[in-house]
Protein backbone atom coordinates (compact mmCIF):
# COMPACT_ATOMS: atom_id res chain seq x y z
CA UNK A 1 0.00 0.00 0.00
CA UNK A 2 1.52 3.19 -0.85
CA UNK A 3 1.51 5.80 1.21
CA UNK A 4 -1.12 8.26 1.54
CA UNK A 5 -3.45 5.95 -0.11
CA UNK A 6 -6.83 6.45 1.92
CA UNK A 7 -8.18 3.37 -0.17
CA UNK A 8 -6.64 0.98 -1.77
CA UNK A 9 -8.17 -1.59 -4.57
CA UNK A 10 -6.49 -4.14 -5.40
CA UNK A 11 -7.39 -7.58 -7.99
CA UNK A 12 -5.17 -10.26 -6.22
CA UNK A 13 -5.76 -13.54 -7.80
CA UNK A 14 -9.16 -14.18 -7.27
CA UNK A 15 -10.54 -11.61 -4.79
CA UNK A 16 -10.85 -7.99 -4.79
CA UNK A 17 -9.94 -5.82 -2.09
CA UNK A 18 -10.51 -3.12 -0.62
CA UNK A 19 -8.76 -1.74 2.32
CA UNK A 20 -9.43 1.61 4.12
CA UNK A 21 -6.61 3.60 5.27
CA UNK A 22 -7.10 6.90 6.78
CA UNK A 23 -6.07 6.76 10.42
CA UNK A 24 -6.33 10.83 11.59
CA UNK A 25 -9.96 10.43 9.96
CA UNK A 26 -10.17 6.84 11.62
CA UNK A 27 -11.18 6.10 8.07
CA UNK A 28 -13.85 8.48 7.38
CA UNK A 29 -14.88 7.77 3.66
CA UNK A 30 -14.59 11.03 0.83
CA UNK A 31 -16.22 11.31 -1.89
CA UNK A 32 -13.36 10.41 -3.86
CA UNK A 33 -13.18 7.19 -1.75
CA UNK A 34 -17.00 6.26 -2.55
CA UNK A 35 -16.80 6.95 -5.80
CA UNK A 36 -13.23 4.71 -6.13
CA UNK A 37 -15.00 1.82 -4.54
CA UNK A 38 -18.05 2.00 -6.79
CA UNK A 39 -15.32 1.52 -9.76
CA UNK A 40 -14.18 -1.11 -8.35
CA UNK A 41 -17.16 -3.42 -7.48
CA UNK A 42 -18.74 -2.72 -10.90
CA UNK A 43 -15.21 -4.19 -12.26
CA UNK A 44 -15.15 -7.16 -9.83
CA UNK A 45 -19.28 -8.35 -10.78
CA UNK A 46 -18.29 -8.24 -14.36
CA UNK A 47 -14.93 -10.11 -13.73
CA UNK A 48 -15.45 -13.90 -14.34
CA UNK A 49 -12.19 -14.28 -12.41
CA UNK A 50 -13.25 -12.70 -9.09
CA UNK A 51 -14.79 -15.23 -6.62
CA UNK A 52 -15.56 -12.70 -3.86
CA UNK A 53 -14.45 -9.50 -1.94
CA UNK A 54 -12.68 -8.52 0.89
CA UNK A 55 -13.53 -5.25 2.71
CA UNK A 56 -10.84 -4.52 5.56
CA UNK A 57 -8.63 -1.49 7.22
CA UNK A 58 -5.46 -1.10 7.65
CA UNK A 59 -5.72 1.09 10.35
CA UNK A 60 -5.75 -0.47 14.21
CA UNK A 61 -9.01 -0.96 15.87
CA UNK A 62 -11.17 0.77 13.47
CA UNK A 63 -13.15 0.13 10.31
CA UNK A 64 -14.69 2.89 9.73
CA UNK A 65 -16.90 6.19 11.38
CA UNK A 66 -18.65 6.81 8.31
CA UNK A 67 -18.59 9.59 6.26
CA UNK A 68 -16.60 12.81 6.38
CA UNK A 69 -18.50 15.31 8.85
CA UNK A 70 -16.03 17.58 8.56
CA UNK A 71 -16.00 17.99 4.62
CA UNK A 72 -19.59 17.90 4.73
CA UNK A 73 -19.25 20.61 7.22
CA UNK A 74 -17.08 22.94 4.78
CA UNK A 75 -19.44 22.75 1.70
CA UNK A 76 -22.47 23.17 3.76
CA UNK A 77 -19.90 26.75 4.63
CA UNK A 78 -19.32 26.92 1.05
CA UNK A 79 -22.66 26.20 -0.19
CA UNK A 80 -21.91 24.05 -2.00
CA UNK A 81 -24.49 22.22 -3.94
CA UNK A 82 -22.93 18.80 -4.51
CA UNK A 83 -23.62 18.05 -0.81
CA UNK A 84 -27.27 16.08 -1.36
CA UNK A 85 -24.99 14.11 -4.14
CA UNK A 86 -23.15 12.54 -1.73
CA UNK A 87 -25.44 10.79 -0.27
CA UNK A 88 -26.90 9.81 -3.55
CA UNK A 89 -23.78 8.25 -4.18
CA UNK A 90 -23.57 6.79 -0.82
CA UNK A 91 -27.21 5.14 -0.74
CA UNK A 92 -26.67 4.31 -4.26
CA UNK A 93 -23.32 1.94 -3.51
CA UNK A 94 -25.07 0.42 -0.09
CA UNK A 95 -27.67 -0.97 -2.70
CA UNK A 96 -25.11 -2.23 -5.25
CA UNK A 97 -23.53 -4.14 -1.90
CA UNK A 98 -27.10 -5.72 -1.25
CA UNK A 99 -26.67 -6.60 -5.15
CA UNK A 100 -23.28 -7.66 -5.43
CA UNK A 101 -23.93 -11.57 -5.89
CA UNK A 102 -20.29 -12.53 -4.91
CA UNK A 103 -19.07 -13.32 -1.65
CA UNK A 104 -18.67 -10.53 0.04
CA UNK A 105 -16.49 -10.65 3.60
CA UNK A 106 -16.20 -7.31 5.59
CA UNK A 107 -13.59 -7.98 8.46
CA UNK A 108 -14.84 -5.33 11.21
CA UNK A 109 -12.20 -5.27 14.49
CA UNK A 110 -12.67 -1.77 16.50
CA UNK A 111 -15.01 1.20 15.67
CA UNK A 112 -17.76 0.97 12.85
CA UNK A 113 -20.64 3.62 13.02
CA UNK A 114 -22.94 5.68 10.86
CA UNK A 115 -22.22 5.26 7.07
CA UNK A 116 -19.10 2.47 8.02
CA UNK A 117 -22.13 -0.14 8.82
CA UNK A 118 -23.61 0.76 5.27
CA UNK A 119 -20.46 -0.27 4.10
CA UNK A 120 -20.59 -3.84 5.63
CA UNK A 121 -23.65 -4.55 6.42
CA UNK A 122 -24.75 -5.52 2.84
CA UNK A 123 -22.19 -8.00 2.35
CA UNK A 124 -22.80 -11.52 2.35
CA UNK A 125 -20.71 -12.10 5.52
CA UNK A 126 -20.15 -9.64 8.67
CA UNK A 127 -17.30 -10.93 10.27
CA UNK A 128 -16.97 -9.26 14.16
CA UNK A 129 -13.19 -9.27 15.77
CA UNK A 130 -12.78 -9.30 19.39
CA UNK A 131 -12.54 -5.08 19.42
CA UNK A 132 -15.70 -4.50 17.65
CA UNK A 133 -17.41 -1.45 18.50
CA UNK A 134 -21.04 -0.85 16.63
CA UNK A 135 -23.07 2.01 16.63
CA UNK A 136 -25.42 4.61 14.53
CA UNK A 137 -24.64 7.40 16.58
CA UNK A 138 -26.73 10.06 14.33
CA UNK A 139 -29.34 11.32 17.29
CA UNK A 140 -26.22 13.56 18.83
CA UNK A 141 -25.01 15.06 15.72
CA UNK A 142 -28.64 16.13 15.13
CA UNK A 143 -28.93 13.75 12.17
CA UNK A 144 -31.05 10.76 11.74
CA UNK A 145 -29.83 6.36 11.17
CA UNK A 146 -29.45 6.61 7.62
CA UNK A 147 -27.75 4.24 5.18
CA UNK A 148 -30.78 1.79 4.99
CA UNK A 149 -31.02 1.36 8.94
CA UNK A 150 -34.67 1.98 9.22
CA UNK A 151 -34.99 -1.22 7.68
CA UNK A 152 -32.27 -3.30 9.47
CA UNK A 153 -32.86 -1.94 12.75
CA UNK A 154 -36.37 -2.48 12.38
CA UNK A 155 -35.61 -6.64 12.18
CA UNK A 156 -34.22 -6.48 15.25
CA UNK A 157 -35.93 -8.49 18.07
CA UNK A 158 -38.51 -6.50 20.31
CA UNK A 159 -38.12 -2.57 20.60
CA UNK A 160 -34.02 -3.12 20.33
CA UNK A 161 -33.64 -1.37 17.35
CA UNK A 162 -35.35 1.27 18.14
CA UNK A 163 -33.84 1.93 21.27
CA UNK A 164 -30.03 1.25 19.32
CA UNK A 165 -31.40 4.03 16.68
CA UNK A 166 -32.29 6.72 19.11
CA UNK A 167 -29.47 6.38 21.73
CA UNK A 168 -26.78 5.36 19.95
CA UNK A 169 -25.95 2.46 21.46
CA UNK A 170 -22.59 0.86 20.92
CA UNK A 171 -22.85 -2.54 20.33
CA UNK A 172 -20.02 -5.41 20.75
CA UNK A 173 -19.59 -8.27 18.66
CA UNK A 174 -21.81 -10.84 21.41
CA UNK A 175 -24.48 -8.22 20.94
CA UNK A 176 -23.88 -8.47 16.89
CA UNK A 177 -24.33 -11.92 16.84
CA UNK A 178 -27.39 -12.02 18.76
CA UNK A 179 -28.92 -9.76 16.65
CA UNK A 180 -27.69 -11.95 13.34
CA UNK A 181 -25.83 -8.59 12.03
CA UNK A 182 -22.57 -10.70 12.25
CA UNK A 183 -22.45 -13.44 10.95
CA UNK A 184 -19.19 -14.89 12.32
CA UNK A 185 -17.13 -13.62 15.43
CA UNK A 186 -13.48 -14.32 14.57
CA UNK A 187 -10.38 -13.65 16.62
CA UNK A 188 -8.81 -10.57 14.65
CA UNK A 189 -5.49 -12.93 14.88
CA UNK A 190 -7.43 -15.02 11.56
CA UNK A 191 -7.88 -12.72 9.65
CA UNK A 192 -5.13 -12.89 7.59
CA UNK A 193 -6.05 -17.04 6.74
CA UNK A 194 -9.56 -15.29 5.57
CA UNK A 195 -8.11 -13.01 3.03
CA UNK A 196 -5.89 -15.71 1.72
CA UNK A 197 -8.87 -18.07 1.55
CA UNK A 198 -11.10 -15.36 -0.52
CA UNK A 199 -7.86 -14.98 -2.67
CA UNK A 200 -7.88 -19.04 -3.17
CA UNK A 201 -11.24 -19.22 -3.91
CA UNK A 202 -11.66 -21.46 -1.16
CA UNK A 203 -15.33 -22.24 0.14
CA UNK A 204 -15.82 -18.95 2.36
CA UNK A 205 -18.74 -20.67 4.38
CA UNK A 206 -16.45 -23.52 5.17
CA UNK A 207 -13.43 -21.53 6.36
CA UNK A 208 -15.62 -18.85 8.26
CA UNK A 209 -17.63 -21.82 10.12
CA UNK A 210 -14.37 -23.62 11.05
CA UNK A 211 -12.87 -20.40 12.83
CA UNK A 212 -16.60 -18.88 14.71
CA UNK A 213 -16.23 -18.79 17.97
CA UNK A 214 -19.26 -18.41 19.78
CA UNK A 215 -18.95 -14.72 22.03
CA UNK A 216 -21.47 -15.90 24.67
CA UNK A 217 -24.16 -14.10 26.66
CA UNK A 218 -25.00 -10.62 24.87
CA UNK A 219 -25.66 -7.50 27.02
CA UNK A 220 -28.78 -7.02 24.80
CA UNK A 221 -29.99 -9.91 25.40
CA UNK A 222 -29.86 -9.88 28.96
CA UNK A 223 -31.54 -6.35 29.27
CA UNK A 224 -34.19 -6.43 26.22
CA UNK A 225 -37.03 -7.12 28.83
CA UNK A 226 -36.92 -3.84 30.21
CA UNK A 227 -35.89 -1.93 26.90
CA UNK A 228 -38.86 -3.75 25.23
CA UNK A 229 -40.61 -2.60 28.23
CA UNK A 230 -40.00 1.11 28.21
CA UNK A 231 -39.60 1.32 24.56
CA UNK A 232 -42.75 0.15 23.65
CA UNK A 233 -44.05 4.05 24.71
CA UNK A 234 -46.07 5.87 22.27
CA UNK A 235 -43.71 8.83 22.24
CA UNK A 236 -39.91 9.89 22.65
CA UNK A 237 -41.65 11.57 25.58
CA UNK A 238 -43.57 8.56 27.36
CA UNK A 239 -40.22 6.56 26.96
CA UNK A 240 -38.27 9.60 29.01
CA UNK A 241 -40.77 9.57 31.81
CA UNK A 242 -40.79 5.28 31.92
CA UNK A 243 -36.80 5.71 32.50
CA UNK A 244 -37.49 8.36 35.01
CA UNK A 245 -39.74 6.45 36.91
CA UNK A 246 -37.48 3.35 36.44
CA UNK A 247 -36.80 1.66 40.06
CA UNK A 248 -35.40 -1.10 41.03
CA UNK A 249 -32.76 -3.14 39.60
CA UNK A 250 -32.44 -1.09 35.97
CA UNK A 251 -32.70 2.30 37.53
CA UNK A 252 -29.31 2.99 37.22
CA UNK A 253 -29.64 1.96 33.64
CA UNK A 254 -32.34 4.11 33.35
CA UNK A 255 -30.82 7.08 34.46
CA UNK A 256 -28.18 6.97 32.21
CA UNK A 257 -30.15 6.12 29.07
CA UNK A 258 -32.59 9.29 29.88
CA UNK A 259 -29.25 11.36 29.82
CA UNK A 260 -28.01 10.14 26.85
CA UNK A 261 -31.52 10.64 25.47
CA UNK A 262 -31.85 14.51 26.62
CA UNK A 263 -28.11 15.04 25.13
CA UNK A 264 -29.64 14.41 21.50
CA UNK A 265 -31.48 16.43 18.96
CA UNK A 266 -34.51 16.22 19.47
CA UNK A 267 -35.72 16.80 16.12
CA UNK A 268 -33.36 13.95 15.75
CA UNK A 269 -35.15 11.95 18.24
CA UNK A 270 -38.71 12.65 16.97
CA UNK A 271 -37.68 12.00 12.90
CA UNK A 272 -35.62 8.72 13.62
CA UNK A 273 -38.52 7.79 16.37
CA UNK A 274 -41.42 8.18 13.60
CA UNK A 275 -38.74 6.50 10.86
CA UNK A 276 -38.52 3.27 13.01
CA UNK A 277 -41.98 2.92 14.71
CA UNK A 278 -44.28 4.37 11.30
CA UNK A 279 -42.77 3.69 8.45
CA UNK A 280 -40.42 0.84 8.90
CA UNK A 281 -41.51 -2.03 9.66
CA UNK A 282 -43.36 -3.72 6.36
CA UNK A 283 -40.49 -1.60 3.82
CA UNK A 284 -38.09 -2.64 1.81
CA UNK A 285 -34.52 -2.10 1.82
CA UNK A 286 -35.00 0.03 -1.63
CA UNK A 287 -37.90 1.81 -0.15
CA UNK A 288 -35.65 2.71 2.96
CA UNK A 289 -32.96 4.31 0.92
CA UNK A 290 -35.52 6.08 -0.58
CA UNK A 291 -36.67 7.57 2.23
CA UNK A 292 -33.65 7.91 3.42
CA UNK A 293 -32.57 10.25 0.55
CA UNK A 294 -35.95 12.44 1.60
CA UNK A 295 -34.77 12.86 5.27
CA UNK A 296 -31.14 13.67 4.45
CA UNK A 297 -32.28 16.49 1.90
CA UNK A 298 -34.33 18.22 4.84
CA UNK A 299 -31.61 17.89 7.30
CA UNK A 300 -28.89 19.47 5.26
CA UNK A 301 -31.14 22.37 4.84
CA UNK A 302 -31.93 22.93 8.61
CA UNK A 303 -29.04 23.68 11.13
CA UNK A 304 -28.91 20.95 13.39
CA UNK A 305 -26.70 18.74 11.95
CA UNK A 306 -23.92 21.31 10.84
CA UNK A 307 -23.93 22.65 14.74
CA UNK A 308 -23.68 18.82 15.74
CA UNK A 309 -20.57 18.69 13.56
CA UNK A 310 -19.18 21.97 14.73
CA UNK A 311 -19.92 20.95 18.62
CA UNK A 312 -18.56 17.68 18.14
CA UNK A 313 -15.58 17.97 15.86
CA UNK A 314 -15.00 21.69 15.00
CA UNK A 315 -14.48 23.83 18.40
CA UNK A 316 -15.70 20.66 20.15
CA UNK A 317 -17.69 21.95 22.69
CA UNK A 318 -19.58 19.35 22.85
CA UNK A 319 -22.74 21.68 23.28
CA UNK A 320 -24.56 22.00 20.83
CA UNK A 321 -27.37 24.16 20.51
CA UNK A 322 -30.51 22.81 19.04
CA UNK A 323 -33.50 24.01 17.71
CA UNK A 324 -36.10 23.41 18.91
CA UNK A 325 -33.98 23.01 22.09
CA UNK A 326 -36.87 20.92 23.59
CA UNK A 327 -39.18 18.12 22.42
CA UNK A 328 -42.18 19.36 23.54
CA UNK A 329 -41.82 22.30 21.14
CA UNK A 330 -42.18 20.22 17.91
CA UNK A 331 -44.88 19.35 16.28
CA UNK A 332 -46.36 16.67 14.39
CA UNK A 333 -46.51 18.54 11.47
CA UNK A 334 -42.63 19.70 11.80
CA UNK A 335 -41.94 15.99 11.51
CA UNK A 336 -44.38 15.43 8.68
CA UNK A 337 -41.81 17.94 6.22
CA UNK A 338 -39.17 16.00 6.89
CA UNK A 339 -40.58 12.85 5.36
CA UNK A 340 -42.65 14.72 2.53
CA UNK A 341 -41.74 13.66 -1.31
CA UNK A 342 -39.32 15.37 -3.69
CA UNK A 343 -41.10 15.41 -6.72
CA UNK A 344 -38.85 14.82 -9.80
CA UNK A 345 -35.53 14.64 -6.86
CA UNK A 346 -36.50 11.42 -5.57
CA UNK A 347 -33.64 8.88 -5.09
CA UNK A 348 -33.92 6.62 -7.82
CA UNK A 349 -31.48 3.48 -7.29
CA UNK A 350 -29.81 1.94 -10.15
CA UNK A 351 -28.90 -2.25 -10.32
CA UNK A 352 -25.27 -2.99 -10.65
CA UNK A 353 -23.82 -3.89 -14.41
Amino acid sequence: MADGDEITLQKENRAGLITLNRPKALNAFTLDMIRKREEALKTWISDPHIYGVVQNSAVDNVFSVGGDLRAIYEWKQRGAPELIGVFREEYQQNWHLEMFKKPTVSLVDGLVMGGGVGMTIYGTHFVAGENTRFAMPETGIGFFPDVGASYFLSQLPGKLGLYMGLTGYVADAADLYFLDIATHVIANKHYDAIREAMIEADPIDDVLEELHDDPGPAALAQRQQVIDRIFSRNSVENILEALDRETGEHAEWAQETAQTLRQKAPISLKVTFRLLQDRASNTSLKAAFQTDFRLASRFIQDDNLFEGIRALLIDKDKEPKWQPARLEDITDDMVDRYFEGLGGEELELTDLN
